[in-house]
């Protein structure tokens, strides 16, 4: 049952039963707190000069820009 759907749910259930319910949630957290970059969205300046939020704004324009759908008619 190795590598299968099925294993993963019975490994899952396993590690809940033996680390607690919030085991996901924990170590989740543990990689997210490790994290050094900030990611997309880091209220820090990156080496463009603009912060996240600022980023995501522009990025999200030009992915409109290039929308394979037509014009709303």
């Amino acid at each position: 049952m190795p590598g299968t759907v099925e294993g993963g749910k019975q490994a899952g259930k396993t590690n809940k039963r033996k680390y607690g319910k919030d085991f996901y949630a924990k170590i989740g957290a543990m990689g997210g707190k490790l994290g050094k970059t900030g990611g997309f969205g880091s209220p820090l300046k990156g080496a463009d000069g603009m912060t996240g939020k600022e980023r995501a704004s522009v990025m999200g324009v030009i992915g409109g820009r290039k929308s394979r759908r037509g014009k709303r008619r």
